[in-house]
């Protein structure tokens, strides 16, 4: 069965994670975070997804904005960073994230060849709509689909649901996309077509389900996609 829809995860996926604190480390006076900016966006984004997950199986869901903020939190004290006007700074440009240069041709191409494209993501819709909006990608994208709808965090077997409530597809026509290893995996368990965008080069994740796919970044996305 021919892909029809491709799915992509937000943070870390089509939109860099790590460039609010780059971006800060490179701001006049910021010497201590410039010294440890890698460690800290290392640190917040780990944290985020633990409590994600902690949340979900704790039945404790909350907006993903207030996780967000606690692994900041934590990972400011974890790297001896007591500011609170940087902790305002940071929380400002998580508004801000830039796309990874890749993304807009990609997302492009998709739309052009007649594919369905959305994001479904843990993020609240505000903080995807800004996103979306600050890279400019929103006339490429069909849809922004939020954990918030059902109340739980991925990789909740309804998140993944959302998909085809929303485009009316079988599962074997989704492509979906992940920077998550652990994401893609699990969507593999749920019947997606997928891939692990995995730019770090991490080992795969011990888990019941691999990714399908491994790539290095989202350029051949369309490529794959006209493949399956």
């Amino acid at each position: 069965m021919p892909i029809t829809t491709c799915i992509f995860d937000a943070y870390g996926t089509l939109f860099d994670v790590a460039a609010a604190a780059r971006e800060a480390a490179g701001e006049p006076g910021r010497d201590a975070l410039a010294a440890c900016w890698q460690k800290l966006a290392n640190d917040w984004r780990l944290k985020q997804l633990q409590y994600t997950w902690l949340r979900a199986v704790a039945d404790a869901h909350g907006d993903f904005w207030d996780v967000t903020q606690d692994g900041l939190d934590w990972a400011m004290e974890a790297n001896d960073l007591d500011d609170a006007e940087l902790r305002e700074r940071l929380l400002q440009l998580y508004w801000e994230l830039s796309a990874y240069p890749e993304v807009p041709e990609m997302l492009g191409t998709l739309k052009a060849g007649g594919y369905a494209t959305a994001i479904l993501s843990n993020g609240s819709p505000k903080m995807l709509q800004g996103a979306v909006d600050s890279a400019a990608v929103g006339d490429v994208l069909d849809d922004i689909l939020s954990v918030e709808s059902v109340g739980i965090f991925k990789p909740h077997k309804s998140v993944y649901d959302l998909v085809g409530q929303r485009f009316g597809c079988a599962k074997e026509e989704v492509l979906f996309v992940s920077s998550n290893g652990w994401d893609a995996a699990a969507a593999t368990g749920y019947g997606f077509q997928t891939v692990w965008v995995n730019r770090a080069g991490e080992p795969v994740d011990r888990l019941p389900w691999t990714p399908k796919n491994v790539l290095s970044d989202l350029t051949t996305i369309p490529d794959l996609a006209g493949r399956l």
